[in-house]
């Protein structure tokens, strides 16, 4: 079986998105509804300005004693973050990921239309239950050995 695509693994096909003058509050509140640990930042023109994270949230906000009533997202997003295409293998993401730091990656078509954001917990699903069928494998030989 060939390898997914971050496009295929995606859990949200929908693009959670804010402007920039939005409040850190909105932006908390939007990614609750939507159950995802981040929301892209986009200008009127449709232009990704930047994406917003839990961690985010966390190290830039409440960590700073920042009001998240009064803080734009723009003032703490990560500005202009790293995006792949949509037919980048998962193993690629992930690598990315590990070696840049982050858990959230933008993905943007090559005409340039935001499609969502890979998540690292998007990579688990099918490795997850690869590994459940390795260990009840395992279990079964262990058995059948005695």
């Amino acid at each position: 079986m060939s390898e997914r695509t971050v496009f295929q693994s995606m859990s949200q096909r929908h693009v959670v998105s804010l402007p920039p003058h939005a409040s850190v509050w909105e932006a908390a509140c939007i990614m609750t509804k939507a159950n995802c640990g981040s929301v892209l930042i986009i200008d009127g023109a449709g232009v990704m300005q930047g994406i917003l994270t839990e961690r985010d949230l966390m190290t830039r906000v409440l960590a700073k004693a920042l009001n998240p009533q009064t803080t734009q997202v723009s003032e703490v997003m990560t500005h202009n973050p790293h995006s792949v295409g949509p037919d980048m293998k998962v193993s690629e993401a992930v690598l990315i990921m590990i070696e840049r730091g982050f858990r959230h990656l933008p993905i943007v078509s090559p005409a340039s239309k935001i499609l969502g954001v890979f998540s690292v917990r998007d990579a688990l699903p099918r490795e997850i239950g690869n590994a459940v069928s390795l260990a009840e494998f395992h279990d079964q030989v262990n058995d059948a050995l005695g």
